[in-house]
């Protein structure tokens, strides 16, 4: 019970990352909010402890704010919603250029904006943003978008966590490698559709990128966040949690 009697936001909790960090969350004593811009996906909550849920489209700054007020102050944000795109910079359009640095990095901006000041009335607060490795950490081809946008993230991260650290307000960022998750799903169809491989032959070579020789389960990115929205991780802020089975050594 780890977190029991705080009350945590999470986005994108529909499924993949985000539904097992909010079960966890849930799990460890917390009140958490289970958001998603699919309403179908929240459904799966339903008769789930410590859960209440919540659609939310997170490139609605009207909707982030009404949402932020009908919530009240929150102990924790986990900024989990993301997209993936495939392709190199000849393949990538301006309009999916502004669509993922929307909603990679701008919904962050949106939510913090919305639930920041009710933490630094309360002294207290941990915000958790959704990172990558492919980002400053590792280059990976055909992520071009992706990886500026989520070297974006942890540029916010510790610029948030260096204004805010004399306030009790902590900010953390989560650098996951290859996890198994619907998004993955996603990837390795556009993968198999681009280069001719079997979807199989797709997902071996996502396998084989991972010096640990598996992919990541989503659990294993859940008890991380868990960590940084407990009062454990108090001493940390600023950081780039790098969890991504050696994919960046």
């Amino acid at each position: 019970m780890r977190l029991q009697g705080k009350t945590i936001v999470v986005t994108a909790a529909g499924q993949g990352i985000g539904r097992a960090t909010a079960l966890g969350m849930a799990k460890e004593g917390a009140t958490v909010w289970a958001t998603d811009l699919n309403p179908d996906l929240l459904k799966a909550y339903e008769g789930v402890a410590n859960i209440k849920t919540s659609t939310l489209n997170v490139l609605k700054t009207d909707e982030v704010n009404a949402f932020a007020k009908k919530v009240g102050t929150i102990d924790v944000l986990f900024n989990c919603a993301g997209f993936v795109h495939q392709g190199d910079i000849m393949h990538l359009s301006e309009d999916e250029w502004d669509f993922s640095m929307d909603l990679n990095v701008k919904s962050m901006y949106r939510t913090i904006r919305a639930f920041l000041p009710g933490m630094l009335e309360k002294g207290q607060g941990s915000v958790i943003n959704m990172a990558s490795a492919a980002s400053t950490i590792k280059g990976a081809p055909n992520r071009v978008i992706y990886s500026a946008s989520k070297a974006a993230v942890i540029g916010l991260t510790r610029a948030l966590a260096a204004d805010y650290v004399s306030r009790n307000i902590r900010f953390n960022s989560i650098c996951p490698g290859t996890i198994e998750s619907p998004s993955l799903g996603e990837r390795i169809q556009a993968v198999s559709s681009q280069t001719g491989k079997t979807v199989q032959e797709a997902r071996d070579q996502f396998i084989a990128r991972q010096p640990i020789g598996r992919l990541g389960k989503a659990e294993e990115i859940a008890y991380l966040a868990i960590y940084l929205a407990s009062d454990e991780s108090a001493f940390t802020t600023g950081t780039a949690q790098i969890i991504d089975g050696g994919w960046s050594l």
